[in-house]
């Protein structure tokens, strides 16, 4: 079933699980795989108010889920005790950890990645079936020298668990897959209990997961799947778009149904999100019809800058309320977490209630707290909480240590001109003073930079300077923040010293929620997202570099089309003309190419599927 947005897919899987039991199929005999354990209590209630059946032995969750229930009576036949542990994401690291340790890594110099980012590496490989050596050359470049050792680290890492008896999250997919593939008789078993197989958001299955489903309905093809490929937004964490694309590929003599009536937006919005997909090549055809009455044109939106971009959300934020709208009906998207910090400085600024969805807000992060901890040094050396938190980004300084280190930093008249003296290092351990003199060098290039205004060029000398190799070793999203850290340092662009760039930052971040925040309650609070997290409910779209991988304009596009359809009344499109680019406002910027495609030069003002706002 395809089923458009908005469309009533959860109502159309629930009234097919009571037809079943109706008809007279034991609720046992029905397995209904979901990405959430409350998707499927929910969907579970609602059948039982539709049909006068105890459905407690239908077997309803998430893949893991049923997969655990399953592997916990054949867990022996794969070399496990029945009673193995599941390991979350914290013991996986300390596993990743000890691994390290007992294979004698070097990991000291920060040039090996974290255990969380050799998680990540791991995890990716095994939903994709993809060779580590291939994610490593694909996504993280910067460890394509220790590739030996990763490889050795897996290895052990998948020894250490048998040996533990315990599976992490992926072991139960890829176990169950396994005993289904291994064990003909189990296969049967279990293709036979579950004779009516329903999945929900088949589109953000991993090849995993549909091998599973293909094993399980092998036998009596009563498989029904409902999804929507223009949704499929999460190949990022390993979801297959060939799995929902292909399906009537697999399965020729499948019934094809479309669900295309929208009950969430009106017919102006449904007609732009219908006439921005069509332009992806491989998709099932499809129309979203609206139930609602006409309303309002979507509005595009040029702006001069980011600043006055902010500007004016905040300000029709304000003139929505004014006219009756609830806060809590208010949500901006952006395509990554970045492209909100001018937003949310406006909204602090305003007064104006907000609830992020998308991370914490954007100078809380840790990676923007470490960068300015160095300037804080550089424009106020006797900053101890700035010293404290730099000093601990350096291998072999910890807690004490960084309390000795300014300890003496802080007895000295002039900290600076010490740190820059051969006294310094002897307070230094010796193994740490290499990383400590990487610290003088960037220090030197703050302080230099700052001198000449230069503000905009620190955060690169501080990445430049080894915080790069920390970022890529802890971090699993390496890309993502150094694009904040370049958000960061276009922002310091519009300040005249570092001082005064520090002094707005603090008073921007010190609101406390009592002051930022008008009430406690949620629903009273404008929603910040990105794109992603507000389909489970990045201002520029397409990122670049998604574009960069295979498929990913069409992927970009159907991230696009889920940002459009989650508005019900009032849609608008910011696109700021003139972005920053080193320092100052010098690049021109073209509307998004989804934006382009849907106004043609031969069309007139009024046969456009949006209004344009003009900023003044």
């Amino acid at each position: 079933m395809i089923a458009g947005a908005g469309s009533g897919k959860t109502r159309a899987l629930t009234y097919r699980v009571a037809h079943l039991v109706e008809q007279g199929t034991q609720p046992e005999h029905i397995l209904l795989a979901t990405f959430t354990n409350k998707a499927a209590r929910s969907m579970l209630s609602r059948v039982e108010t539709l049909v006068d059946v105890d459905i407690g032995r239908l077997w309803g969750g998430t893949f893991h889920h049923v997969g655990n229930r399953i592997l916990r009576r054949h867990a022996g036949l794969l070399g496990y005790e029945r009673s193995y542990s599941i390991v979350d994401a914290e013991d996986s690291r300390q596993l990743l950890n000890a691994c390290i340790r007992e294979l004698g890594i070097h990991t000291a110099d920060g040039n090996f990645p974290k255990p969380n980012v050799l998680g990540d590496i791991i995890s990716l490989s095994s939903n994709t079936r993809i060779k580590i050596e291939d994610i490593i050359a694909n996504r993280y470049r910067s460890f394509s020298h220790c590739i030996t050792d990763i490889l050795k680290v897996a290895l052990r890492y998948r020894i250490r668990k048998r040996e533990l008896n315990v599976m992490d999250f992926d072991d139960i997919l890829i176990n169950w897959c396994e005993l289904l593939t291994g064990f003909p008789d189990i296969r049967d078993e279990y293709s036979e209990k579950f004779r009516h197989i329903l999945v929900d958001e088949y589109q953000d299955t991993n090849i995993i997961q549909a091998e599973i489903l293909d094993l399980l309905a092998g036998h009596h093809k009563n498989l029904m799947v409902v999804g929507d490929d223009s949704q499929s937004i999460y190949s990022f964490r390993g979801a297959n778009f060939a799995n929902i694309i292909r399906f009537p590929e697999k399965y020729p003599d499948a019934k094809i149904f479309k669900l295309e009536t929208n009950y969430r937006s009106t017919p102006e919005i449904l007609h732009l999100a219908n006439m921005s997909i069509e332009n992806n090549r491989q998709q099932f055809e499809k129309e979203l019809r609206a139930v609602r009455k006409k309303g309002v044109r979507p509005v595009f939106v040029p702006v001069r800058n980011v600043l006055q971009q902010a500007d004016f959300v905040a300000q029709r934020i304000i003139e929505l309320v004014g006219k009756g709208v609830p806060v809590g009906g208010i949500a901006v998207l952006y395509r990554a977490h970045y492209h909100s910090m001018e937003l949310q400085m406006e909204l602090v600024r305003r007064g104006i209630p907000f609830e992020i969805r998308s991370g914490i807000r954007f100078f809380e992060q840790a990676h923007i707290k470490d960068v300015t901890a160095f300037m804080r040094i550089a424009a106020n050396p006797l900053d101890e909480i700035a010293w404290k938190r730099v000093m601990k980004l350096y291998d072999k300084v910890g807690e004490v240590t960084a309390g000795r280190i300014w300890k003496v930093v802080s007895s000295h008249d002039d900290p600076i001109a010490f740190v820059f003296s051969d006294e310094f290092l002897k307070c230094v351990p010796k193994a740490a003073v290499p990383g400590i003199r990487r610290f003088r060098d960037i220090l030197e290039d703050i302080i230099d930079l700052s001198a000449a205004n230069a503000l905009t060029e620190i955060a690169g000398a501080i990445l430049n300077g080894g915080y790069r190799e920390r970022v890529e070793a802890k971090y699993g999203d390496t890309a993502s923040r150094e694009d904040d850290l370049k958000q960061l340092s276009n922002f310091s662009s519009r300040f005249g010293s570092l001082e005064e760039f520090l002094s707005d930052l603090a008073l921007m971040t010190s609101v406390t929620e009592e002051e930022s925040y008008r009430t406690e309650d949620d629903n009273n609070k404008v929603v910040l997202s990105s794109i992603h997290q507000a389909k489970g409910l990045e201002c520029m779209i397409p990122l670049a570099r998604a574009l960069r991988e295979p498929g990913g304009e069409d992927e970009e596009r159907r991230l696009f089309y889920v940002a459009i359809t989650r508005a019900k009344d009032q849609l608008y499109f910011c696109h700021p003309l003139v972005n920053r680019a080193g320092s100052g406002w010098n690049r021109d910027t073209a509307p998004s190419r989804f934006i382009a495609e849907l106004a043609p030069s031969d069309l007139e003002p009024e046969e456009l599927p949006f209004d344009q706002w003009v900023v003044r």
